[in-house]
C-alpha cells in the first residue's frame, strides 16, 4: 500500500485542537457576521424568485449601458453582473419581477435592448423565472435536506459506533456546513440550487474520512485497553494521515480542473466542494475527535477486556 506519510508518525493534533476550535468558531462568527451585513444570504432566483436573464454582445459592453437599457423597458432595481471571462461579453441579469408572461417579457427585453444596441448586436441566450411561492418552497426543501441528512448521518454513526462518535462527527459536519456557507457570504456569492447539491455531497465526503477514523481509534482502543483516549486520538490520526492526504489532494485536483476549465454554469458547485472538502479534512482532524475526547471526560466510556 502507497504511504505518503509514514504510519508510524508522531504529530501531536490533540495538542492544537484546542486553537483549531477556536479558530473555526472565529471563522464561523465572521460569516454570520457577513450574513447579517448583508441581511441574508445572496439567495438566486431558485429560492428569491424572480427572473433570469444572460445576455451575450457582440462587442464590449458594460453595466451602465444594459442598466440603462432595461430601464427603458421598465425593469429596475435589477442585479446585474459580468458572467463567464472577461472578454466573453456576457451578463446575467437577476430580476424581482415574477408572475410575468415570459413572451411578453421576452419581448420588452429584445426591444429595450435593440433601441440601446442595434440589432443583431446581442443575443438573450435564455430567460429563467421562479415565483415567490416556488421559491419558498424550494427553500424549505434545501433546508430539511441538509437537516435530514445530519439526522441520518447520526444514526448511522451511532449505531456502528458509540453516541459520543456520532454527536462528535454531527458537528463536524454542521462545522462544515457553517464554514463553507459563511465563506459563500463573505465572497457575496449566491446561494443557488447547485450550492445545495455541493453541500449535500460535502457531507457524504466528510463522514466518510470522519468515520475512517473513528473506525482506527475504535480498532486502536481493542488492542490497547489500558492508553488514554487521547493518546489514541492522537495515533489513529497518524496513522490514516497518509490516506486522508492522498484520498483529498485527488479531489482537490478534479476542484482545481473543474474551477479552471468547468465554465461559470459549474463554478459555483465547484467553488462550494472547494472550500466544503477543506473544511471536511480540517474538521475529520480538530473538531469530531475533540468532541469524542470531551465527551468521553463527562462521561467516560466503559473498556473493554481483550
Amino acid at each position: 500500500m502507497l504511504e505518503f506519510i509514514r504510519s508510524d508518525t508522531k504529530l501531536d493534533f490533540v495538542s492544537k485542537m484546542k486553537m483549531a476550535v477556536i479558530g473555526s468558531l472565529v471563522l464561523i462568527l465572521f460569516g454570520a457576521a457577513s450574513i447579517i451585513y448583508h441581511g441574508g444570504l445572496n439567495l438566486g432566483v431558485d429560492f428569491a424568485g424572480g427572473a433570469l436573464i444572460q445576455l451575450k454582445f457582440q462587442k464590449e459592453s458594460s453595466v451602465d449601458r444594459i442598466r440603462s437599457a432595461l430601464e427603458g423597458a421598465k425593469i429596475e432595481n435589477c442585479f446585474i453582473q459580468q458572467f463567464g471571462a472577461r472578454d466573453s461579453n456576457e451578463y446575467l441579469v437577476r430580476t424581482a419581477e415574477a408572475g410575468i408572461d415570459l413572451k411578453a417579457f421576452s419581448d420588452r427585453i429584445e426591444s429595450a435592448l435593440t433601441s440601446i444596441f442595434g440589432q443583431g448586436s446581442y443575443e438573450v441566450r435564455r430567460i429563467e423565472t421562479v415565483g415567490p411561492k416556488i421559491g419558498k418552497d424550494l427553500a424549505q426543501k434545501a433546508i430539511w435536506a441538509l437537516t435530514l441528512s445530519w439526522i441520518a448521518m447520526l444514526v448511522y454513526v451511532g449505531f456502528r459506533f458509540e453516541f459520543r462518535y456520532a454527536v462528535g462527527g454531527i458537528i463536524a459536519l454542521v462545522h462544515d456546513v457553517l464554514v463553507t456557507v459563511g465563506v459563500l457570504s463573505l465572497l457575496n456569492m449566491e446561494f443557488t440550487l447547485n450550492t445545495v447539491a455541493a453541500l449535500l455531497t460535502i457531507i457524504g465526503f466528510s463522514i466518510n474520512d470522519t468515520i475512517v477514523i473513528f473506525d482506527r481509534i475504535r480498532e486502536n482502543r481493542r488492542k490497547n485497553v489500558k492508553i488514554a483516549l487521547r493518546d489514541l486520538v492522537n495515533i489513529s490520526v497518524n496513522q490514516t494521515l497518509s490516506r486522508t492526504i492522498l484520498t483529498s489532494f485527488t479531489v482537490f485536483l478534479v476542484l482545481v480542473v473543474l474551477l479552471v476549465l468547468g465554465g461559470p454554469v459549474i463554478f459555483d458547485f465547484a467553488f462550494t466542494m472547494f472550500v466544503g472538502v477543506v473544511a471536511g479534512v480540517y474538521s475529520t482532524v480538530f473538531i469530531a475527535s475533540p468532541i469524542v475526547l470531551a465527551l468521553e471526560g463527562v462521561k467516560p466510556a466503559r473498556k473493554r477486556k481483550k
